[in-house]
């Protein structure tokens, strides 16, 4: 089905919520650089410390690599288990506290029932895996 096929309330639910950004876990963002700056043509943004994720970060376009950081990080473990590979989809939402209880209330599991900071400083949550069909996805709102 193409986009001209959808029903108009899913074309603009879609549309006011595009993908914002697809995640990439990485043991290290410097090795991976290299890959991404010849696939983007750009360096990638500076690395970025989320401490109270236990992630670095860099973005090439829409694009983030997460490398852990510190011993108990969560992309640590997902490294270990699965080693680098698709990590997250996130979709950019206008209010997340409204989303997280509109999802609630839809049966979605929260990792995250209340919104917390994330990369760029933007708030950020996230939806268990299973009930996203084996994903994980991340709901970002810009703060600014």
């Amino acid at each position: 089905m193409n986009a001209a096929n959808l029903p108009p309330t899913l074309a603009a639910r879609l549309a006011a919520h595009p993908l914002h950004h697809v995640a990439i876990a990485v043991w290290s963002i410097e090795e991976a650089r290299a890959i991404y700056t010849r696939i983007s043509g750009e360096a990638g943004t500076p690395l970025e410390t989320v401490a109270s994720q236990g992630v670095r970060v860099a973005f090439f376009g829409s694009v983030e690599l997460l490398e852990p950081y510190g011993e108990d990080s969560g992309i640590r473990r997902f490294l270990d288990r699965r080693g680098p590979g698709l990590h997250h989809l996130a979709w950019e939402v206008p209010d997340l506290a409204s989303e997280l209880q509109r999802l609630a209330e839809a049966g979605f599991e929260l990792l995250d029932p209340e919104p917390r900071i994330g990369a760029g400083g933007h708030r950020v949550a996230f939806l268990h895996p299973r009930s996203c069909g084996g994903v994980l996805v991340e709901l970002v709102e810009h703060t600014g």
